[in-house]
């Protein structure tokens, strides 16, 4: 599914792997039939090697953790969420490049 450092996120892991996180955190909102999702692949295991040790970036696949895709209001994919000590603090809906993704992310860093 995802290169090696692309983390899973899942509604048993949510909370201790990404709230509880020491470093910002990358969420990618998908699932496997959405084109658009798999289109923003490849830019996603991109940043998560170019962020290692800096950032965690992971994936929810919508249709197997509705619990935490609820909780964010997650209508639309892809949506990117970052989140940093505990709470959301950014955005980004659809598909994106890899330059607008990081700077998402480094402006949390």
């Amino acid at each position: 599914m995802a290169a090696e450092n692309v983390l899973e996120f899942t509604d048993a892991n949510f909370e201790v792997d990404v709230l509880g996180a020491d470093v910002p955190v990358l969420v990618d909102f998908w699932a496997t039939w959405c084109a658009p999702c798999r289109m923003l692949a490849p830019t996603i295991d991109g940043l998560a090697a170019d962020f290692a040790g800096k950032a965690k970036v992971g994936k929810v696949n919508v249709d197997e953790n509705s619990t935490i895709s609820a909780k964010y209001g997650i209508r639309s994919i892809p949506t990117m969420m970052i989140f940093k000590g505990g709470q959301m603090v950014d955005q980004a809906v659809g598909v994106q490049s890899k330059e607008a993704l990081a700077a998402l992310i480094t402006k949390h860093i």
